[in-house]
Parts: C-alpha cells; sequence; structure tokens
C-alpha cells in the first residue's frame, strides 16, 4: 500500500510539472496533510467515546445482559459451541462494538472470539462453520451508529454527518443478513471433514 502511495504522489508530482501546475499539487499536499491532522483528532474525542461506553457496557454488566436476550439467536447461528461458552460474550461484544461503528475496538474483540472458537473447533487446520458465519458476520460490519464515519465527516466540516446514519443501517442490514444466510446455505455444501469420513 506504501508503494501505490507514493507512485500516486510521484505521478502526480510530476504530471503537475509537465502541466505548469506544480504549485498546485504542492499546495494541495500541503491542504491535504492539514486536513488528515484536524480529521484525526476528531476521532479521538468521539472513540475515545464509545470505547468508555463500551467499557463501562462491559463492567456494569449490561453486555452480559445483551447476551442473553440475543442468546437464542446466538445459540441458532452458533449451534457447535457450549451456551456458556466465552465466545458467546465476545461475539456479542464485537456485535455491539461494530454496530456503533468503532472497528478498531472491534477488531481486538473479534481476534478473541476467533480464538475462542477454535477451542471448539474439532479440526484444527480448517475453520469451523461457527468460525466461518462468525467471520461473515463481523465482515458485513452492521452499523447502527456509524461513529467513525460521523467523526470523519465532521472533521472534514461536513454540515449534516448525521445524515448517514439511515443509509448505511439500511446498507449494512442487508449485507448482515444476506452474509448470515449465504454461510448458512455454503454450509449445506461443504461439510466438516469428520461429517465427510474424512475424505476431501
Amino acid at each position: 500500500m506504501n508503494y501505490i502511495f507514493y507512485f500516486l504522489i510521484v505521478i502526480s508530482i510530476i504530471a503537475g510539472a509537465v502541466n505548469g501546475k506544480l504549485d498546485d499539487v504542492i499546495n494541495s499536499i500541503l491542504s491535504g496533510a492539514e486536513l488528515s491532522v484536524k480529521v484525526a483528532f476528531s476521532l479521538i474525542g468521539i472513540m475515545a467515546f464509545w470505547l468508555g461506553m463500551m467499557k463501562i457496557a462491559e463492567k456494569s454488566g449490561l453486555i452480559a445482559i445483551i447476551a442473553k436476550i440475543i442468546k437464542p439467536i446466538t445459540k441458532r447461528l452458533f449451534n457447535e459451541i457450549p451456551e456458556d461458552s466465552p465466545a458467546v460474550g465476545d461475539i456479542t461484544m464485537n456485535f455491539s462494538a461494530n454496530a456503533f461503528g468503532l472497528a478498531n475496538a472491534a477488531t481486538p474483540i473479534g481476534i478473541k472470539a476467533m480464538e475462542e472458537l477454535q477451542r471448539h473447533n474439532k479440526d484444527k487446520t480448517s475453520a469451523s462453520n461457527a468460525m466461518c458465519t462468525f467471520l461473515a458476520m463481523n465482515t458485513a460490519g452492521f452499523q447502527l451508529i456509524p461513529a467513525t464515519v460521523i467523526a470523519v465527516l465532521v472533521g472534514a466540516g461536513y454540515k449534516n454527518p448525521t445524515s448517514i446514519i439511515a443509509p448505511t443501517l439500511l446498507v449494512t442490514s442487508i449485507a448482515f443478513v444476506s452474509a448470515i444466510i449465504l454461510a448458512k446455505i455454503f454450509q449445506k455444501f461443504w461439510k466438516p471433514q469428520e461429517e465427510n469420513g474424512g475424505e476431501e
């Protein structure tokens, strides 16, 4: 990725020099760098707020309550793992972090959930159905409040950043449900090796 950005910058400078607009290119680079710093600082506040909220929810037991509420759903989606597995709580926290648009917070939680799912995986050399389903859900990234995107829009000076909530909710809901459905459909065609008698 670094090479791609370096290539784009070099090409831009060369094109600007050839067209006699090198000053415009340099000004764009400097203004872009300034804007990136503003956006980064605007992210600090909202990320700190939501990460703090997630920590409070975890310490107060709210995550455990949410886990119990969605337990019938997780039990049906992840019927390969025990109901009292720590993976259920990790999956709940990951879902909550994604729902509030905290992708940076959701990533380490998702890794922890995958580690727990791997413990219940009978074939350690390949992903289980539960792991594939969780990966599909996590990749789809259902978002109730796209906090990170809103913070970026605020930093960029957008006048109505919350207008993105409705379309984001619609699109991510469709993607989330579609990912689960497709994961379950594909599970019918690709069975674990122990179910196929060890055949490929």
